[in-house]
């Protein structure tokens, strides 16, 4: 028996460090749910995945995607449709956990935020994976792991004396401020629940991360 068997997390987020997250609690045992949208985002639907091992596409990108999916189920819902909301809502009910990974303020627009779905279930633990955190003056900025490192610290240590910084050749920022911290809050959530009997929101910023 696997660690977190029993455990459901229903995984909104669609670019690497919301996936990476889901797929070490899924690694652990987890149920991971992914809710994606009916016609896929960017090639991480299951419909996709299953089309390009068909075709044998074994590109990088397409490879990191679908490792990236591993041990997990999937359902496809249309967030901005009444019908699909109410389905998402019912899975709600008995999740553990949520995992989103869009811009501050979307979920709640979508009618799919922590209050509501605290209000549905007082014991679900939920958390929102972004770069700069849901307020203060870059909340609502794009960004890239380079700048989440660089902002963080990270990106001033990497090279040489007397030279500018060298670009890593992996996502610091993405992988190990982003999903692992993420899955780190999660757990510590979850054992939290454990004592008080309710769940919590988690926002997680990348920088904070780094």
């Amino acid at each position: 028996m696997l660690a977190l068997e029993g455990i459901r997390v229903l995984d909104l987020s669609r670019l690497a460090p919301g996936p990476y997250c889901s797929m070490l609690l899924a690694d652990l045992g987890a149920d991971v749910v992914l809710v994606e949208e009916p016609a896929g985002a960017g090639g991480r639907s299951a419909e996709q995945a299953a089309r390009r091992l068909l075709e044998r596409d074994v590109s990088e990108r397409a490879m990191a995607f679908d490792a990236l999916r591993r041990n997990k189920r999937s359902i496809a819902l249309d967030l901005k449709n009444e019908a699909a909301r109410q389905v998402f809502y019912r899975l709600a009910e008995t999740a553990d956990v949520v995992l989103e990974g869009f811009r501050p303020g979307v979920m709640k627009r979508l009618g799919v935020d922590y209050d509501t779905l605290s209000g549905i279930n007082h014991r679900i633990v939920y958390c929102s994976l972004s770069g700069y955190g849901q307020d203060g003056p870059y909340a609502g900025l794009v960004g890239h792991d380079i700048n989440y490192i660089a902002i963080g610290g990270a990106l001033g240590m990497i090279g040489w004396p007397d030279t500018p910084p060298a670009i890593p050749m992996n996502i610091i920022a993405d992988f190990a401020g982003g999903g692992l911290y993420a899955a780190f809050a999660i757990l510590a959530a979850i054992v939290a629940r454990e004592r008080t009997g309710n769940g919590q929101y988690i926002d997680m910023a990348m920088t904070d991360g780094v």
